[in-house]
């Protein structure tokens, strides 16, 4: 029975960039993946014959301002130079997200310029000191009409509860601009792949054996045997059986078309935030890579639609009572020879970027004292 330096459970960023890394410093690894593909949730196929990119869990954008990361991904593929920028129908009407100059204008039907906006914004906020919650923050930072027109519908279909009930923190993501600026992303460097990711995740696990349709935890001990080190990528709740209780997640799911149509709604994103409409979003995919020549009689989008399915989680809700359900699961983790990395096992948001950060920093830190013993 081969043995691996490296066992590494989970096909995603972190899980691909540290088995890269690994293997890169000359160790044997082994990629045990529980999905029928490598790459996570950052999948991606060609749609039929119509040559568009379909981003099977969703539009991802690759940004950061951070060369040292965005020179190590672009050595497994090239970007285009795209710009994420989305729109936001409310009401039957279009507005501009994140929330700028543009939508307050249009939003209010007035014609502020910048230096007169901060003020104007100011008389609608409402003045809480320390926002304990989501609504909280969101009321101090834009008011009630902004929150409820583009927040509150949009938070509480994605999320399955009441705003009030979720942290604060989750706005931040959401950037605030008495600017024109539309640009979703205020980072240097942006893009997408231009063959898509799943060439990309080829690339990172080039010469690394992968084990697709495996389930580690359902014979952990036999794949635990083969390894001096298991690197683990999934959700921490579910690693230890749930023993502590269960964390709670949000999952997605999509429904895709194909129209005969050479453009559907003239973005790739759209957000739906009224809570009348079901879905929270509807994807365009062929507008990610206007480098491309398509097939323009057709495109296809994807409705995307908020759901709870504990088999295929994708955010960590972190309610106050998560946040203290996963410190006893961090403070068990530390019990375990387990590396635990990424979005599932650490239960947090990250961005793209910053998964690809902490895996290098993981592999250095556990490469290092391998290079000093030699």
């Amino acid at each position: 029975m081969k043995t691996y330096d490296y066992i590494i459970v989970g096909s995603g960023l972190f899980g691909a960039v540290f088995a890269q890394q690994v293997h890169e410093a000359g160790h044997s690894a082994l990629v045990i993946e529980k999905r029928s593909h490598v790459g996570g949730n950052c999948y991606s196929y060609e749609y039929e014959d119509t040559g568009i990119i379909v981003h099977a869990y969703g539009t991802h954008i690759f940004h950061t301002s951070d060369p040292r990361i965005w020179r190590y991904v672009n050595r497994f593929t090239e970007f285009n130079r795209y710009q994420h920028r989305v729109l936001a129908m409310h009401q039957d009407s279009v507005f501009p997200l994140p929330i700028n100059l543009g939508t307050i204008n249009a939003f209010f039907g007035v014609n502020l310029r910048p230096v007169e906006a901060e003020s104007f914004l100011a008389h609608k906020r409402k003045p809480i000191a320390n926002p304990r919650n989501l609504e909280e923050k969101a009321l101090a930072l834009i008011g009630r009409e902004l929150y409820e027109a583009f927040i509150k519908g949009y938070t509480i279909k994605q999320w399955g509860c009441d705003p009030r009930d979720l942290p604060a923190a989750i706005i931040t993501r959401l950037p605030i601009r008495t600017s024109f600026q539309d640009s979703y992303f205020d980072d240097v460097y942006q893009g997408v792949p231009v063959r898509g990711y799943s060439p990309m995740f080829a690339r990172l696990l080039e010469g690394i054996p992968v084990e697709l349709g495996t389930d580690f935890l359902k014979d952990r001990s036999y794949w635990s045997a083969r390894a001096r080190r298991i690197v683990y990528t999934g959700p921490i709740d579910r690693y230890f059986d749930h023993a502590l209780g269960h964390l709670n997640w949000r999952s997605v799911r999509f429904e895709l078309e194909r129209h005969r149509l050479p453009d559907y709604q003239g973005t790739s994103v759209m957000n739906f935030p009224d809570q009348k409409i079901p879905y929270t979003r509807v994807h365009e995919p062929k507008h990610l890579h206007p480098e491309r020549a398509f097939n323009w009689n057709d495109t296809v989008i994807a409705r995307e639609y908020p759901w709870n399915d504990p088999s295929e989680p994708y955010y960590p809700v972190n309610s106050e009572t998560d946040h203290h359900l996963y410190s006893k699961y961090e403070k068990l983790a530390k019990t375990e020879p387990v590396l635990f990395g990424g979005r599932l096992a650490r239960y947090k948001y990250f961005d793209m970027h910053q998964v690809v950060g902490s895996a290098l920093a993981a592999a250095r830190d556990h490469l290092q004292p391998c290079r000093a013993a030699v």
